[in-house]
């Protein structure tokens, strides 16, 4: 149901929209409270901000990073529009808005909920990081070094948004060593770990799959529709029922999980009797390249 839902291009915008509002929930009420660090580019405005405040006076009478956040994004998503596709921007865009709207907004407690420091860590990963891969795998970004990792992982064969997070994410958190505690950096190191861990599992354009599809007879559309449509290579060849010992043909193509159900109703359209397999975490090189919407 998700996967048929997420084809509607209005549908994937909204539920990337909500995907933002619960990574700012997640932030806000479990994260900054413990005035711990996210990473990425908001941890960064985040780090900016308590050095203004604490450090220099400056107070605004409220949590002015998600502006920050905002206005930083402006680069990085011209680059996006010169290199990722103008449609994925356009929802960046509306994403990213979301999320820094949401960020100011939402209160910040002035109390952990949870007054434990780790389990607020755990938590906060694992929401933070569910709500970036659901934003991932609507082809949407709310923005930040995710659109830099996008870029990257695009052009990268093994490259995943998580790990170029986690290498970003070392050098902020060196920072905050230098500038405030270890509690500080260790505690956001460990909530930075999950939310990628989180982050990759859950983006499920980053997962590479093998599609077997076994016809009994010839349909020249249904290769024509895999390169075409889907912009994927296919290969097919002639085969026989063990049983039967009748003529079948079986395709084979290399696409990410986000793709498969495109795949199976043009299949099942074209032939209700195919036989399909799915084979999750394969591992492709070569010339296979990563699509972001």
């Amino acid at each position: 149901m998700f996967g048929k839902l997420l084809h509607n291009r209005w549908l994937r915008l909204c539920v990337g929209v909500l995907g933002t509002l619960l990574s700012s929930v997640a932030i806000n009420l479990f994260i900054v409270p413990q005035n711990l660090y996210t990473g990425g580019l908001l941890g960064f405005c985040q780090l900016i901000r308590t050095v203004a405040t604490q450090r220099l006076g400056l107070d605004m009478g409220f949590d002015f990073s998600g502006i920050l956040y905002l206005l930083l994004n402006i680069p990085l998503l011209w680059m996006a529009w010169k290199n990722l596709g103008r449609s994925f921007v356009l929802r960046t865009v509306v994403c990213t808005v979301s999320n820094s709207l949401f960020l100011t907004l939402i209160p910040v407690p002035a109390e952990p909920i949870i007054q434990d420091m780790l389990t607020s860590c755990l938590l906060g990963g694992i929401v933070n990081g569910f709500a970036g891969g659901l934003i991932l795998t609507c082809a949407c970004s709310s923005g930040g070094l995710d659109i830099l990792g996008l870029y990257l992982s695009k052009k990268g064969k093994s490259f995943t948004v998580g790990k170029f997070s986690i290498s970003c994410n070392a050098v902020l958190y060196t920072l905050c060593l230098i500038l405030f505690d270890a509690t500080t950096a260790i505690y956001s190191s460990i909530y930075t770990v999950f939310n990628s861990l989180f982050v990759d599992r859950c983006h499920q354009q980053g997962i590479t799959v093998q599609v077997l599809i076994f016809t009994k007879e010839k349909h020249p559309e249904l290769p024509q529709f895999i390169m075409e449509r889907l912009d994927r290579g296919v290969t097919y060849w002639q085969g026989y029922g063990g049983y039967t010992g009748q003529p079948l043909e079986v395709l084979c193509v290399c696409l990410s999980k986000y793709e498969i159900q495109t795949l199976r109703q043009e299949v099942q359209r074209i032939d209700p009797h195919a036989f399909f397999i799915v084979q999750e975490g394969v591992r492709v090189g070569g010339n296979f390249e990563k699509h972001l919407n």
